[in-house]
């Protein structure tokens, strides 16, 4: 069992104000209505905010006693996220940390001392804080330290004239001709007219000498100018890594973009920022996780750096959320399960102290993405050319079933579970074969391996996630009808294979464990608009449905899968997911009732206070309360790309891959 985070205690103030009504469905700043100190008011006046009537009081503790309750949320809509029958209205969080009891307004009455918070919620819902499947808090923090092109659709031209504002305002003493400029969030299928391809050739007309690096929001791929190609000594006779592909022209020569692995070649050589900088920029995206109602999280991507910024955070306090951390092999280490078997032990040993994370996580790339002119997932049958003919390309397979299932076996029969990237249907496959694999020669049942993204999954497949106990970790605000899922995905694989993205409804009845992740910074940071998207299959950005009749998950089943279903996936199931006795108190109270509003105000939901293992991380009415949560309602405001955007590029149009603002 991993250690609670530490922000502060319970026993720190509250705003004493109005809460938001239950009836408006609109997010409201109207800061929390709780009952203070009960000193004066004594015993009867606890029993009358809670609903019971002046017998009940003489039975309710007195004082800090061992039985009364650190916290009492009351009139609530609770979600338990259990098979209980019967409303619950209130919660009683004790001052170990954990939910002490769970009923009506008057049974919970008994639990109120008089040094008890209680919190009147108003009819909105509290439930267990949301569980973060997959997701990359650090590189946030590290992205949001560079200028952002916030996955914005653009015309060349528009491109450089955005570009060109970034190199005056990162142009001080001793820019020229040597300091790098790294760009965010660029949008790998954003160049307009659609399928305008980048060369580095659009990069150097810019009037600078320096190494420009325009980093991809979707992670798998990025663009350098010939400067930064010549520095990292990428020529025509360059081969491909493992795991990666050097893009290359008609004439043989570098086009200055790079995919998957092949980004390391020059990625490596960007100055790195300074630790304070990282753990600055780091601690204040936790913070907005945390405002998100976020409460686990498991970083997909971990090495030796990640681990070393966590120890940092950890040890000032700045680490609001449970940790769970993915160690990434690549595709060599892939090949060698003792070797890589040792490596993670040895960071385990290393970094198993550090107060809030908690080991037992693999993360192996098996593909690339698939959209145009990516096309690195990879596919059972082969891409189309746009025009309905087939091409010769697969996509990119980086490991082998047969390695995929060596590795697994030797990871599972050592205690620590699998969790494969895999968009393509080929990909998925391979991670399902592997899973079999080492389930036959293992022996074990209960491995829960997983399988992330699932973009494509044959439907000959989807009874094996089931059959195999593997968890389908989804990210579903993808879900929507698109620039990705469309223009550059539709006529790419046509409309019979099309027809099973991200096949949610498909998979959970055919029994597979859905479990939620957002991918953020790949996507923004927009918790509840991912929920709303699982639910209609649209979102608060989307142009359309994408095949809600088919795919769509009932709101029951989408709760779940982002707070019990992913507490399952990371064995902590015993330890959080649930509002029910004996719990940790890793609770959110939002300012509506998510479980009855209309599904498009879902996406508008704000978090009013989360708790983790009974500890405030986050309070709406508190200074750093207010600053995240208006930081996170900007980044939705703006949507697909920042208001600056809008003097160079006044249309339509969206980017799946947009970062938060910060």
């Amino acid at each position: 069992m991993q250690s609670s985070p530490s922000p502060r205690p319970l026993s720190s103030s509250l705003s004493a104000r109005s809460a938001r009504s239950p009836q408006s469905a609109q997010s409201s700043s109207a800061p929390l209505s709780r009952r203070g100190l009960l000193a004066a008011a004594g015993a009867a006046g606890a029993a009358g905010l809670l609903g019971a009537g002046p017998a009940a009081a003489a039975s309710a503790p007195h004082g800090g006693g061992r039985n009364s309750a650190a916290l009492v949320i009351r009139n609530a809509s609770v979600f338990t996220g259990t098979d209980h029958r019967g409303p619950v209205r209130a919660v009683a969080v004790g001052r170990d940390g954990k939910i002490l009891a769970t009923g009506t307004d008057a049974a919970l009455r008994r639990y109120v001392g008089r040094d008890t918070e209680v919190v009147d919620a108003r009819g909105n819902t509290v439930m267990s804080g949301i569980h973060d499947g997959h997701v990359h808090p650090l590189g946030a923090g590290e992205r949001s330290l560079s200028p952002s092109l916030e996955s914005a659709e653009t015309t060349p031209a528009e491109l450089l004239e955005i570009l060109a504002g970034f190199l005056a305002d990162t142009g001080g003493a001793g820019a020229e001709p040597d300091g790098w400029l790294v760009v965010e969030d660029w949008n790998p299928v954003g160049l307009l007219p659609t399928g305008t391809a980048p060369h580095h050739s659009m990069l150097d007309a810019l009037p600078t000498r320096r190494p420009i690096v325009l980093i991809g929001g979707d992670g798998h791929n990025c663009w350098a100018n010939q400067r930064a190609l010549d520095i990292a000594g990428i020529t025509a006779a360059t081969p491909d890594p493992v795991g990666g592909k050097v893009v290359k022209g008609a004439d043989g020569k570098p086009t200055g973009v790079l995919k998957d692995d092949a980004q390391g070649l020059v990625r490596h050589l960007i100055p790195e920022h300074t630790r304070a900088e990282l753990v600055a920029a780091c601690a204040q995206v936790l913070g907005l996780a945390a405002a998100s109602g976020v409460t686990t999280m498991m970083d997909a991507l971990v090495g030796r750096h990640e681990l070393e910024l966590y120890r940092a955070l950890s040890a000032a306090g700045r680490l609001p959320q449970r940790i769970v951390p993915a160690i990434r092999l690549d595709a060599d280490q892939a090949k060698d399960p003792a070797g890589s078997l040792a490596y993670a032990r040895g960071l385990r040993r290393e970094f198993g102290g550090v107060r809030g994370l908690r080991f037992g996580m693999i993360k192996v790339f098996l593909d690339g993405v698939i959209e145009y002119p990516a096309q690195t997932a990879a596919l059972l049958e082969p891409y189309l050319d746009g025009n309905g003919k087939p091409t010769s390309n697969r996509g990119e397979l980086y490991t082998s079933a047969a390695d995929y299932g060596r590795l697994s076996a030797a990871f599972n029969r050592a205690g620590w579970q699998m969790h494969a990237h895999g968009l393509g249907d080929r990909a998925v496959r391979t991670a399902l074969d592997g899973y079999a694999y080492a389930r036959r020669v293992t022996g074990q049942r209960d491995a829960r391996n997983a399988v992330a993204h699932l973009q494509i999954v044959d439907p000959a497949d989807l009874r094996r996630f089931a059959q195999l106990g593997v968890a389908a970790c989804m990210q579903l605000q993808w879900a929507t009808r698109d620039t990705w899922t469309v223009e550059a995905l539709l006529p790419y694989i046509g409309p019979e294979r099309h027809r099973w993205l991200y096949p949610a409804r498909s998979l959970e009845k055919a029994g597979a464990r859905l479990t939620g992740g957002s991918d953020w910074p790949v996507d923004a940071l927009q918790v509840w608009n991912q929920l709303r998207t699982a639910i209609d299959r649209q979102g608060a950005e989307g142009a359309g449905e994408l095949y809600r009749e088919q795919e769509a998950l009932s709101r029951d089943t989408t709760l779940r899968m982002h707070t019990s279903g992913t507490a399952w996936q990371l064995r902590q199931e015993e330890l959080t997911g649930t509002v029910e006795p004996g719990k940790a108190a890793d609770l959110v109270l939002l300012d509506r009732d998510v479980t009855r509003c209309a599904v498009a105000d879902i996406s508008g939901t704000g978090v009013r206070m989360t708790l983790v293992g009974g500890r405030v991380v986050h309070e709406a009415d508190s200074a750093s309360g207010r600053a995240a949560s208006a930081r996170l309602a900007r980044a939705a405001a703006a949507g697909a790309r920042p208001a600056s955007y809008a003097s160079v590029h006044g249309g339509g149009g969206k980017g799946r891959h947009h970062a938060c603002g910060h």
